[in-house]
């Protein structure tokens, strides 16, 4: 790629040459929000979607089954979701792409699928949640690629990379012992959570996980539709932060 002064500045020993990445990020207000909004969605989404095998065998009385139907039917969503990138792209505007994406993935991905008790219920919650993602994912991608210089791309998307995933090693320990020792034992006690929600999930095994899946949901559907309307220097990233191409007169080496 064609040397920038950006990716002069970041040359260096190995330390600084790691750590370059992240100065990157955080010197720059739109991808660092950008970033944290996913880092949130990856922890909100972990501490159900975590449970998404045990969830299923105790809602079906330990068919694995139906797991498969409805692990192969999340596939075939992904699958649809790449062709429909292919096809069409998402908006113009790829914020909107993502914002919009993730308010339905924590609708069908989350609060429909943990509301389901049924095969056709999961597997049209996971074919439809399966979609958007893919688009989501491809709109954050293309706005890194479009923002950041082919030169320093390495540096960066490593550090966004290792940022974005931090929280994966700590959300299934957390829904794990969410589902154990609190949601699963209320649900099927007579406490206020079942006197609350068990109308909604039912006070059986699994009604606890089904719950988890619902609250997350709502969270995840929040962040995103609370971010599109509070946050313009996320919602407006494209406009606001050049393209490094058009940064290119001045940060080309003479």
């Amino acid at each position: 790629p064609e040397k920038t002064v950006e990716g002069q500045a970041g040359k260096g020993g190995m330390l600084q040459e790691a750590l370059y990445g992240f100065k990157y990020i955080f010197a720059r207000r739109g991808l660092l929000g950008l970033l944290l909004f996913f880092v949130t969605l990856n922890f909100i989404i972990g501490l159900s979607g975590s449970l998404f095998s045990p969830f299923l065998l105790e809602r079906t009385n330990q068919s694995s089954e139906i797991l498969g139907f409805v692990t192969s039917a999340n596939a075939i969503g992904a699958v649809i979701g790449g062709l429909l990138v292919g096809l069409w792209g998402g908006f113009k505007k790829r914020t909107n792409s993502i914002f919009l994406g993730e308010a339905l993935t924590g609708f069908f991905l989350l609060i429909l699928f943990g509301l389901g008790r049924s095969l056709p219920v999961w597997i049209v919650a996971v074919v439809i949640g399966g979609i958007f993602p893919i688009f989501t994912n491809g709109a954050s991608q293309s706005i890194w690629q479009a923002k950041v210089a082919p030169d320093v791309q390495g540096r960066v998307f490593s550090a966004r990379r290792v940022i974005a995933l931090s929280v994966l090693p700590i959300t299934p320990i957390l829904a794990g012992a969410l589902a154990d020792y609190v949601t699963e034992p209320a649900m099927q006690a007579n406490t206020w959570l079942s006197q609350t929600f068990s109308w909604l999930v039912g006070s059986t095994p699994g009604s606890g996980m089904a719950l988890q899946y619902i609250l997350t949901g709502i969270a995840y559907m929040a962040v995103a539709i609370l971010t599109f309307i509070f946050a313009p220097h996320i919602r407006n990233l494209e406009t606001e932060l050049p393209d490094h191409d058009q940064m290119q007169k001045i940060e080309v080496q003479p």
